[in-house]
């Protein structure tokens, strides 16, 4: 495929291309948990998004590769945190290959459902998983609110050109 004239950055579609893009685009920052047998899992999420207001729904992607894949997959319910720009660490931590993300550095308490809740967070929910959809290496993960907490203090963590940030005024 050649670029239409005046369009020479265009390219095929690939990875690259997709990662690329992606970098351009501000994301809000969330760690995801689940309570397992042999203890809790957690990451980090860009990919959250509101789903429907009636009934509160959201959604997250998953790899099926990761660490967290093998409970998420039989889990009830999850944990969704959104970060606060004091997190960054914390952000980074949960993004880790092979992070004890549940160490003695993570303030957290198991909460309702068996789900790990962070302390800190500006915000968090416990969700019932209603759907896991594949998407390629990965699943979009369907889950319903069950109940939640909104009332954290603080600004909002992003994430862009591959660097956690906080707003900027």
């Amino acid at each position: 495929m050649t670029a239409p004239s005046g369009l020479g950055g265009v390219r095929l579609a690939s990875p690259d291309l997709l990662r690329s893009v992606f970098r351009r685009h501000a994301a809000g920052v969330a760690v995801v948990t689940a309570g397992g047998a042999a203890g809790p899992v957690g990451f980090t999420a860009t990919s959250l998004s509101s789903v429907s207001a009636e009934p509160p729904m959201l959604s997250f992607g998953i790899g099926t590769g990761g660490s967290s894949w093998p409970v998420v997959s039989r889990a009830d319910h999850v944990g969704v945190h959104i970060l606060g720009e004091h997190q960054q660490d914390l952000a980074a931590l949960f993004a880790r290959s092979g992070a004890d993300r549940f160490g003695p550095g993570t303030a957290w308490r198991e909460g309702p459902e068996g789900v790990p809740v962070l302390d800190g967070v500006l915000a968090w929910l416990v969700c019932r998983i209603v759907a896991r959809v594949p998407a390629g290496e990965h699943r979009i993960v369907i889950a319903e609110v069950v109940l939640g907490d909104p009332t954290g203090a603080g600004r909002p963590l992003l994430y862009h050109q591959g660097r956690f940030n906080g707003l900027r005024d």
